[in-house]
């Protein structure tokens, strides 16, 4: 039978040991809490706006201090879970009181689907400094939207517009008005279609004369000094490629996946693998693409010629190599209100 004292010795070490178990998890807690207010700060940095606004700002008065500094909103990213019948909060309110906080020093946002004209008027008319922007899936942004903040953005540096409904009128003033831009990105949902079908023979005649370098020539005369261009899924051809190799002399990099109606089998290949040190061509894999890049198939596209009433402009690419082929492009039309015919937006 043990002794009282053997018993003793063993309450005494448990307890010893409980204590330095609480102890140090207290200050755990403790050093948590009391961290430098920049290292504090660098560690909030790393969510996005929407969980610094609905959490990490209600944890406590110092973190909440912390979330109000006008330096936590030089950049803000407005990522979300695109969840919006379960999401309690209003994404564009949300983001205006994330641009008051910068209090005119907003310098990097990124917003997606949820940004309209209006938001991207207030965010521009908060701002003189801004050098990066992001639009993604932002299909309530117009080119009339765009167009009125343009001049607005004399330093901007890097515009992402993806999945949208912006066309080559909105770019062409975007290029006009920024002139320090060195980064594009204008990526557009591609549907392959396999053949067109319709009794109206003005409209069959007619469907040739679209304009698939539309973007490409806009680039080439607005945006000289471009380091990297991403255009998936343009329905540009080799002309349009031509235009931005010879007017973009600084072009480093260069995504061109999905973009079907080029051939870059030839010599245009060749100099584009001497001009462009990273070069993504058509058939590229996609794995690091951030949206869908899965090609839809359309038994036919008819509907949407008949209910369009014309081909003026029309979004659609036809393959240098394969004249049987068509492909159906998001966006770069006229026809914004019939988009719904080529994607559908919760595939995002």
């Amino acid at each position: 039978m043990p002794s009282c004292s053997s018993a003793d010795s063993a309450a005494s070490s448990s307890y010893s040991s409980s204590k330095e178990q609480s102890e140090n998890e207290e200050r755990q807690t403790r050093n948590w809490l009391d961290l430098p207010r920049d290292v504090t700060a660098a560690i909030l940095l790393k969510l996005g706006a929407v969980e610094i606004l609905t959490s990490a700002q209600c944890v406590c008065t110092s973190w909440r201090g912390i979330c109000k500094d006008p330096t936590m909103w030089h950049a803000i990213d407005m990522q979300n879970s695109r969840d919006f019948f379960n999401m309690p909060y209003a994404l564009e309110t949300m983001c205006r009181r994330a641009v008051d906080r910068s209090r005119g020093q907003l310098v990097d946002i990124n917003v997606e689907y949820f940004g309209t004209d209006d938001l991207l008027k207030y965010i521009t008319d908060s701002t003189s400094h801004l050098r990066r922007l992001r639009l993604a899936c932002c299909y309530a942004i117009s080119d009339e939207g765009l167009c009125e903040v343009a001049g607005k953005l004399p330093l901007l540096e890097e515009l992402d517009i993806s999945i949208g409904s912006i066309t080559k009128h909105a770019l062409e003033v975007i290029g006009q008005n920024c002139p320090n831009l060195k980064s594009l990105k204008f990526n557009l949902e591609v549907l392959r279609c396999s053949h067109i079908e319709t009794d109206d023979e003005e409209l069959a005649n007619a469907a040739p004369h679209f304009e698939p370098d539309g973007e490409a020539l806009v680039i080439a005369r607005t945006m000289p000094e471009l380091r990297h261009l991403q255009l998936f899924g343009n329905k540009l051809t080799n002309t349009g490629l031509r235009a931005i190799l010879d007017s973009c002399p600084h072009l480093e990099s260069l995504d061109l996946r999905y973009c079907f109606n080029l051939n870059l089998e030839g010599p245009l290949g060749e100099r584009c693998a001497e001009q462009i040190k990273d070069l993504r061509r058509p058939n590229d894999p996609t794995n690091d693409y951030p949206f869908d890049a899965m090609m839809r198939d359309s038994e036919s596209v008819d509907a949407t010629i008949r209910d369009s009433g014309s081909f003026e402009d029309y979004p659609l690419g036809i393959s240098d190599t394969d004249q049987y082929d068509f492909y159906a492009f998001s966006g770069g039309s006229v026809f914004s209100d019939n988009v719904g015919y080529y994607f559908d937006p919760d595939t995002y």
